[in-house]
């Protein structure tokens, strides 16, 4: 009997070290908890600026792409009827302007866009940013032969142009109908892979919210 005060306060002493390791245990995983927590939605908002950009930056190049489609696509019927029907169409400078930086892509992954979105999203934009590489890169080709070829030769006759026995183009110049047409194509392809970045964005956007 003489043993139970002394056993009592060491299990009192227990009872209470048990008691401060539980309430510094809960303090430290609520702090974690909390901190976790605050990052997702740091990390949820950050996401959702870049696809709200990325989404605006599209819906502007899908709408303006509508008239300069329509536009180019007139252009290259116009001068391939014409020279099916044995017609000797003006060539014309060609001409391709655009405000797309390849760094602006970049600078937007390497700003944390590869750890926040999804896999099926930056599978879309690769794909968009594959098509315009490759079509700027085709257009750039087209300009440079233009620059060269047509640019310095139209002040003349069309003869120069064309083979006025065949009223067909001449050799150098064959490129001219498939540039105009490299042109639509390019148009086309952007329209669609847009179209399906913007959608897989939305979806993303829709998910995440």
């Amino acid at each position: 009997m003489s043993n139970t005060p002394q056993t009592s306060s060491r299990l009192a002493r227990i009872g209470r070290w048990v008691a401060e390791l539980l309430l510094v245990f809960v303090g430290v995983y609520a702090a974690f908890w909390l901190s976790n927590y605050q990052q997702h939605q740091q990390d949820a908002e950050r996401r959702d600026r870049i696809l709200a950009s990325i989404e605006q930056t599209l819906r502007e190049g899908i709408e303006s792409g509508k008239f300069n489609r329509t536009r180019e696509e007139r252009e290259a019927a116009e001068f391939r009827r014409a020279l099916d029907a044995g017609g000797m169409p003006p060539l014309h400078p060609f001409v391709f302007i655009t405000d797309y930086s390849p760094g602006d892509f970049a600078t937007m992954l390497q700003a944390g866009g590869i750890q926040l979105l999804d896999l099926e999203t930056l599978t879309a934009l690769r794909n968009d940013e594959s098509v315009i590489r490759w079509g700027l890169s085709r257009m750039a080709r087209y300009q440079k032969l233009s620059d060269e070829l047509i640019v310095p030769n139209l002040d003349q006759d069309i003869s120069f142009f064309y083979d006025p026995a065949t009223r067909k183009l001449r050799k150098r110049f064959e490129t001219y109908p498939e540039a105009l047409q490299a042109t639509v194509k390019f148009a086309n392809d952007l329209d669609r892979t847009h179209t399906e970045l913007l959608k897989r964005i939305q979806v993303e956007r829709q998910q995440n919210r």
